[in-house]
């Protein structure tokens, strides 16, 4: 056995058995996690120089390492390892080296993340529709509000 997952708030530990892993819904992968917000192929494990790392497939629901949101990662003894919203802890030896440093993965991004120009977390359109009643606030005098837009803001204007 080359490691193993467990589950964070209990669970059955998942073996690491082979130094290549898939993991995903179907049954067809290595470590097949039959839940709903699951990508059929949802995320990869390698061991590398006795260190493992994990490396999204373009999932819907993503995967974190240590609660951040990651395309690729090393995942070190004790990291957590978030499969969508199922957390695991990382369990296993690691070699006698240190693990490479992080590549520069050109493809992790799209040209406009890179930019600047979108954002790829979950919490940025509710972050621009907050920004954007805030300066509606500034530019509007309170009785000037529409009916509509207090409903949208929770009837609070502040």
């Amino acid at each position: 056995m080359l490691g193993q997952l467990i589950p964070v708030g209990g669970g059955d530990p998942i073996p690491l058995l082979k130094s290549r892993l898939l993991i995903g819904r179907r049954e067809t992968c290595d470590i097949s996690l039959r839940f709903p917000n699951i990508s059929s192929h949802h995320c990869e494990l390698e061991l590398v120089n006795g260190y493992w790392r994990v490396r999204d497939l373009n999932s819907r629901n993503g995967i974190k390492v240590n609660d951040s949101r990651i395309d690729t990662s090393w995942l070190l003894p004790g990291d957590t390892l978030a499969v969508a919203k199922h957390i695991y802890e990382m369990q296993y030896e690691p070699g006698n080296q240190a693990p490479p440093p992080e590549a520069l993965d050109v493809f992790s991004m799209s040209l406009l993340e890179k930019a600047g120009l979108t954002r790829r977390d979950e919490d940025y359109h509710a972050r621009q529709h907050q920004q954007e009643q805030k300066k509606v606030r500034e530019l509007l005098p309170e009785d000037d509000l529409p009916d509509w837009f207090m409903d949208q803001s929770s009837g609070s204007t502040k």
